[in-house]
């Protein structure tokens, strides 16, 4: 029987698992496998820094629901995927890091870049696994994949020790992993369904809550479906923007801290909260105490320990988000009966607060460029048909709220971990498997220099992203807070010494514009989507623009300011 490398083994692994592209930077520990991997087939996408590679790999993970693959080298090139990999994991996607480390026989001896990746890595991550051995590292590759990609998705780290990589065993790749300690309980149970249903039909004011679990289900078809056959409100995480169309009738739109007023007005209101693929996050719930007072509270979730962990619900249910909604379908049937007359009643309530206190910013003909603005001009020009990807901060809420998306997997942003400098380098992931779609990173331009280096990577690959950056010369969201919390003391906040966007995009091969006037939006926006190839688009905008609505800290979801008038 032909023996291989550990190199090849590992490629051959990526291989049976349908892996066409690997995201990250070489190194010594790693050279054997690039070495293979340069005629292997298979794509590498050498990204400008570890932790943007890692970024990248999350951006096509999301994107395409397949698991992102990264390799990295060790000490540096491992501890520099630590913010990426926790990202990914707090927000259950599926990435593999595979970090290259010393040889055997060095571990432990303070070798030349040598780091306890594992140790490190532990918190951040689903599980992780030190190879000891070139004949269990396949065993080890199948495993890694399928704790990564099956349950609630989350990250994973393999790490390859330099000798493993280039000694020699027998390829033979396991049909299927089998872990006692690790069994995801994917099928609902009837009597739990149908409980659902019951108190789905009793309820007279439901909403329908879902988040990112939606997404990663493949659950977004019966979503629909259920909030249409019973005619119920849908709210969404930040996370679960798209698995739910936003421009429907029956959307809400997002909840929680910069969530609407008509969501979070509805979700205070409601009877009866049925939870699909989220997990209560602090953002979206305010004040627990005060969390929907008058609601019986249903959570449907893949990940046992999620459930009571923040809120206590009257009806858990783990399983598969796809799964459990299919269920409860099968058990309501084409025609199911409820008081149609009390749900047409709830959804006048909710239009009665959108009317009340509708998502709106100063329209007049001023020519300062409203972020706002930009966004809405963004929808109009690609029909809401981009991929909107976004870094973190003023401008990530005001995407959530203003740039609908009608399709999963069509808005993707960090959620849990909030990394400024996600953007950009998700963007390029997303590309690499959809090249022909429009896919903009919208930027603000604290968090576009976190890793503005990945300008070249975008060049060198031919990946035609569209960034879009709200300059308002400032940390936005952290100024926002000093201006309604600390007295307008901006400190540490202020960017005095920001670099020219057009002339630093033009140094990296790419297509650089800007827009200093309201007049001047528009046309940026159409040269910049005209363009081929790589594009930064820098909008001057108004800096004394905040996020509303916003609920304070420690406050009810009700509880919300407004506009400035309404300052406690």
């Amino acid at each position: 029987m032909t023996l291989l490398s550990g190199a090849e083994i590992l490629i051959e692994c990526w291989k049976k698992e349908g892996v066409k592209v690997i995201f990250g930077y070489p190194g010594a520990t790693t050279i054997d496998i690039h070495h293979h991997l340069a005629v292997s087939g298979l794509r590498f996408v050498l990204c400008r820094h570890e932790q943007a590679a890692v970024h990248a790999a999350d951006g096509y993970a999301r994107s395409t629901g397949r698991p992102g693959v990264v390799l990295v080298t060790s000490g540096p090139g491992a501890t520099n995927t630590i913010t990426g990999l926790a990202g990914a994991h707090m927000d259950s996607v599926p990435v593999l890091v595979f970090s290259g480390q010393v040889s055997r026989l060095s571990i432990g001896n303070d070798a030349f870049q040598e780091v306890d990746i594992v140790g490190v890595s532990r918190p951040v991550t689903k599980h992780n696994y030190l190879v000891l051995s070139t004949e269990e590292l396949a065993q080890t590759v199948k495993e890694a994949f399928y704790v990564a990609t099956s349950g609630r998705p989350g990250a994973v780290l393999v790490d390859l020790p330099k000798d493993v990589m280039s000694g020699k065993a027998t390829f033979s790749y396991p049909k299927k992993v089998e872990l006692k300690a690790y069994q995801p309980h994917l099928v609902p149970h009837p009597r739990q369904i149908q409980k659902v249903v019951d108190l789905l039909l009793k309820a007279k004011k439901p909403i329908i809550y879902s988040g990112g679990g939606v997404i990663s289900s493949g659950a977004s078809e019966e979503l629909l479906k259920l909030a249409e056959l019973l005619n119920i409100p849908v709210t969404t995480t930040l996370m679960g923007l798209g698995g739910f169309p936003g421009s429907h009738k029956l959307s809400l739109g997002m909840l929680g801290m910069h969530g609407l007023y008509r969501a979070n007005m509805a979700v205070q209101s409601a009877d009866l909260i049925l939870a699909v693929g989220a997990r209560f996050d602090d953002r979206v719930t305010g004040a627990l105490e005060s969390f929907a007072p008058k609601a019986v509270i249903i959570h449907i979730d893949v990940d046992t320990t999620s459930i009571h962990k923040i809120v206590d619900v009257d009806v858990p249910l783990v399983a598969d988000a796809r799964q459990a909604l299919v269920a409860v379908l099968g058990v309501l049937g084409p025609l199911p009966s409820y008081d149609q007359k009390a749900r047409a009643d709830w959804l006048e309530a909710i239009k009665k607060w959108d009317t009340e206190s509708p998502l709106t910013y100063d329209r007049s003909e001023s020519e300062i460029i409203k972020p706002q603005m930009v966004i809405e001009t963004l929808y109009k020009k690609t029909k809401g048909k981009a991929i909107m990807v976004t870094e973190v901060g003023q401008h990530q809420m005001w995407a959530a709220q203003y740039y609908l998306c009608d399709a999963p997997r069509q808005f993707v942003t960090s959620g849990g971990l909030g990394v400024m400098g996600f953007g950009l380098p998700a963007a390029l992931g997303v590309l690499v498997d959809r090249p022909d779609a429009t896919v903009i990173d919208l930027a603000g331009d604290g968090s576009i220099m976190m890793n503005i280096q990945e300008l070249a990577t975008a060049v060198q690959e031919n990946l035609p992203v569209k960034v879009a950056i709200l300059n308002n010369g400032s940390l936005g969201m952290v100024r926002q807070w000093q201006e309604l919390f600390y007295q307008g003391r901006y400190a540490a906040t202020i960017l005095t010494a920001s670099p020219d966007y057009v002339k630093l995009a033009e140094a990296f091969g790419a297509k650089g514009f800007k827009a200093t006037k309201r007049s001047e939006v528009e046309k940026v926006i159409e040269m910049g989507l005209a363009e081929a190839g790589p594009v930064l688009m820098d909008f001057l905008v108004d800096p004394k623009e905040l996020v509303y609505p916003m609920v304070p800290g420690g406050r009810a979801l009700n509880d919300m300011i407004l506009e400035k008038t309404h300052l406690p």
